[in-house]
């Protein structure tokens, strides 16, 4: 057995496209019309193949119990990119207790999205700041080992 990769059902799937394209760059990497992957293995479905493959007629958006996860580099660019496109953002960005910077918004079909700043970022960030590795540790809760790896 093994895992592929997630699948969004969407409503407008040159919408959902598009919107992957230019927030992300992601781009089609195999097309079956009604079908298309993205680069990182994002798959795109329209509602109405998928409801016939469930054999249902109705399907929900918006339900706030899934999302899908990004991590950036430089966060901060990101961040600022966001603010040329029409976001509707579940939160601003927050800073988890660990120290990780993240945004949580909406695509076009109300699927959430979180992109998290980097943890090697955060590792680096802490380490650059003046914190001992030892601190870094206790601050993001995670093990030396990881620490180690951050710095080489």
């Amino acid at each position: 057995m093994k895992f592929k990769n997630p699948m969004l059902v969407v409503t407008d799937i040159n919408k959902s496209v598009e919107f992957y394209k230019k927030v992300f760059g992601l781009h089609v990497i195999m097309d079956f019309g009604a079908n298309k992957t993205l680069t990182g293995g994002l798959a795109l479905q329209t509602s109405e193949t998928y409801k016939e493959f469930i054999g249902a007629s109705d399907i929900s958006f918006g339900g706030n119990n899934f999302e899908v996860y990004f991590e950036e580099d430089d966060f901060d660019k990101f961040a600022d990119r966001l603010k040329e496109y029409d976001i509707e953002y579940v939160h601003p960005i927050i800073e988890h207790s660990w120290g990780q910077r993240v945004v949580r918004f909406y695509d076009p079909d109300k699927h959430i999205i979180e992109v998290g700043e980097n943890m090697k970022i955060v590792c680096k960030r802490f380490l650059n700041s003046g914190m001992t590795p030892e601190q870094v540790a206790e601050r993001m809760d995670v093990p030396m080992k990881f620490i180690n790896a951050c710095m080489r």
